[in-house]
C-alpha cells in the first residue's frame, strides 16, 4: 500500500506595494561637492568588493546630527598606535586647545576647521579630501574609519525620563541655575524626595 502525503503549499506575501525603506538612499543636502562625492563613492561601492566604500557612502548620506565632529585630541588618542594609516572622518575635524602637542598624522575628512588645519600641517601631517583619498586608496586599504560621539550634543542631556521624577538624571530646561530656580521638590529630601 502507498501512503498519500498531502502537502499544503502556502504562498509568500510579496505584495510590498506600500513598504517604504526608512533609510536614506541619497543625501538631503543640495551641496554640489557632496553630491559629486556621493557619485564617486556610489561607483566605488558598486565596482569594488570593499566594505569600506559602502560605509563611507552610507555616512555621506547622513544628516549633520549623525555626522558629529571629531576633535584633534580624540584623533591623536585614536591614532596613537596606527601611525602608518590614514584616519578617515566623514564629518568635521575641530581644533582642541587642551592638546599641547599635535602628533604627525595623515587625515582625510569632509571638512577641517581653520585652527585644526594649521596645527596638523605645522606638525608635518597631511590633510586629504575624500576624492584624493579615493585615488590613493580606492578600497580603503591602510585607512582607519573614525567618527565622533553622537550623543555629546547639549540637546541629548535633556532626553529621557522627565526631570524631577525619581531616579531621573535628565537635565531640566531651567531659566537659570540659581537659588530661586527649581530647588524644592525632587531636589531635597524635606520636599517629597531627593534625586
Amino acid at each position: 500500500m502507498h501512503a498519500v502525503v498531502a502537502i499544503q503549499i502556502t504562498g509568500i506575501d510579496i505584495a510590498n506595494k506600500h513598504v517604504k525603506s526608512k533609510n536614506r538612499s541619497a543625501p538631503v543636502s543640495e551641496n554640489v561637492y557632496l553630491l559629486l562625492l556621493v557619485k564617486l563613492y556610489r561607483f566605488l561601492a558598486r565596482r569594488t568588493d570593499s566594505n569600506f566604500n559602502k560605509v563611507v557612502l552610507k555616512r555621506l548620506y547622513m544628516s549633520r546630527v549623525n555626522r558629529p565632529p571629531v576633535s584633534l585630541s580624540r584623533l591623536a588618542c585614536l591614532t596613537k598606535n596606527v601611525t602608518a594609516k590614514t584616519a578617515v572622518v566623514i564629518g568635521t575635524i575641530t581644533d582642541d586647545e587642551r592638546l599641547d602637542v599635535v602628533p604627525k598624522m595623515s587625515i582625510a575628512a569632509l571638512r577641517v576647521t581653520k585652527g585644526a588645519r594649521a596645527r596638523i600641517l605645522n606638525a608635518g601631517g597631511e590633510i586629504l579630501t575624500l576624492d584624493q583619498l579615493a585615488l590613493r586608496a580606492p578600497t580603503g586599504s591602510q585607512c582607519v574609519l573614525l567618527r565622533g560621539e553622537r550623543n555629546a550634543r547639549e540637546a541629548v542631556k535633556h532626553f529621557g525620563r522627565g526631570p524631577g521624577t525619581p531616579h531621573s538624571h535628565t537635565k531640566p530646561y531651567v531659566r537659570s541655575k540659581g537659588r530661586k530656580f527649581e530647588r524644592a521638590r525632587g531636589r531635597r529630601a524635606s520636599k517629597g524626595y531627593k534625586n
